[in-house]
């Protein structure tokens, strides 16, 4: 075999939103782009800020000597300093540059973090349902992944939390608000979950990170905050994407946020930039470094997509399907009329409607929609929908 055997089994295993998204093309192929309604892919479709325009034109445009070289493998210290100007200001944690590195997106952050904690079989608490590509990160550093299912709700289960943990645990991964389920944690429920990692802790006598995932923190509706971690955990530790709140998701610009009371912080730190080196990601991108230090606090208009999810949610109440209507992200998280998940997505599929099922995301028996579509599409494929499951009530 021409790849090692561990990543052909990694790539048969491997996304679902990948693999619908690929057949999707085909159908689009086959049918014409119009006619088929993919919601497989989180590719953010409400068009940039306009500050965001205006800020890259000017970066652009400026004459600066070593404009385009290399740079602190933390990031531009002025684009640092302003991410922890920024952060401070909004959430009264008192951050400074030396807080936060700069990335190569949320990706880019978590794998940088998990091969700068993690020793070979050190282990992972993540909360199902979940983005997979996390077990992947956990196994590029040789940890082991601890797949952890939440309530009904998709609540974090404290106790199954609790219970998960061993002396090799070194994180919990967490996701808010989260995709695919588009749940927000509220603070109670993550000042719980930081008395359990400081518990552990002291039981184990190691440091336990709280890492939280959030590209989606900015994308949120009727009124709902996302609590901010570093409030709640002192061994806490933010990886953020602007590829959602900026719509820029080919960028592929975030950074790290480290609390500074962190444990081993200079350490960990210094261990960041190190991987942040040798992953082979070098530096975030420059000119993307210089255009965010000048539009920190700028997202998106949030209103299109909770105009989009209002849309769906009404359209399939109406259909008759069963839902938790998302408090943020722009993922919606279908319970599937039959277990088989896979088999009702492939009959949705032959209506010309793409969605992913959700066993790819670790919870088996639903279907997630991206709703970061045209109007149009959602509108379109109501039918579709709606004929999908009359088919499978009348069996």
């Amino acid at each position: 075999m021409p790849i090692s055997n561990k990543i052909h089994g990694l790539i048969t295993r491997s996304s679902w939103i990948r693999k619908m998204f690929e057949e999707g093309l085909i159908y689009k192929k086959k049918y014409g782009p119009e006619n088929v309604y993919d919601f497989t892919l989180g590719n953010p479709n409400v068009p940039p800020p306009s500050e965001f325009g205006d800020a890259l034109l000017e970066v652009a445009a400026q004459s600066i000597p070593g404009k385009h070289g290399y740079m602190p493998n933390a990031g531009y210290p002025e684009t640092r300093e302003a991410i922890a100007a920024y952060l401070t200001a909004k959430f009264h944690i008192p951050l400074t540059a030396d807080h936060i590195i700069m990335t190569c997106g949320a990706a880019g952050a978590l794998n940088v973090t998990m091969k700068t904690i993690l020793d070979p079989g050190d282990e992972v608490i993540i909360p199902t349902p979940y983005f997979v590509e996390y077990e992947f990160y956990v196994d590029n550093a040789g940890g082991i992944s601890r797949l952890v299912p939440t309530k009904e709700d998709f609540n974090l289960d404290l106790e199954a939390i609790r219970s998960a943990f061993t002396e090799k645990t070194r994180a919990v991964l967490i996701n808010s608000p989260n995709n695919p389920t588009g749940r927000v944690y509220d603070e109670e429920t993550i000042r719980g979950l930081a008395a359990i990692i400081e518990e552990k802790g002291r039981l184990y006598n190691r440091a336990v990170y709280l890492v939280s995932d959030e590209p989606y923190s900015d994308i949120v509706y009727d009124g709902i905050k996302v609590p901010f971690i570093m409030e709640c955990c002192k061994n806490s530790i933010i990886a953020f994407s602007y590829s959602k709140c900026l719509s820029v998701p080919g960028e592929r610009i975030g950074y790290l946020a480290l609390h500074p009371e962190l444990a081993d912080l200079q350490d960990v730190l210094s261990g960041m930039i190190f991987c942040n080196r040798i992953l082979g990601y070098i530096n975030a991108p420059a000119l993307m470094q210089r255009v965010i230090s000048h539009i920190q606090g700028v997202h998106v208009n949030v209103e299109e997509y909770k105009r989009k999810r209002d849309l769906l949610c009404e359209g399939l109440s109406a259909c008759g399907y069963s839902f938790a209507k998302p408090e943020g992200t722009f993922y919606l998280f279908v319970r599937s009329p039959i277990a088989d998940d896979v088999t009702y997505v492939r009959a949705l599929q032959l209506r010309r409607v793409l969605t992913t099922p959700g066993i790819g995301f670790g919870g088996p028996g639903y279907f997630r929609i991206a709703y970061c579509v045209d109007d149009a599409a959602i509108t379109n494929a109501m039918p579709g929908f709606a004929d999908t499951l009359k088919e499978y009530q009348n069996r």
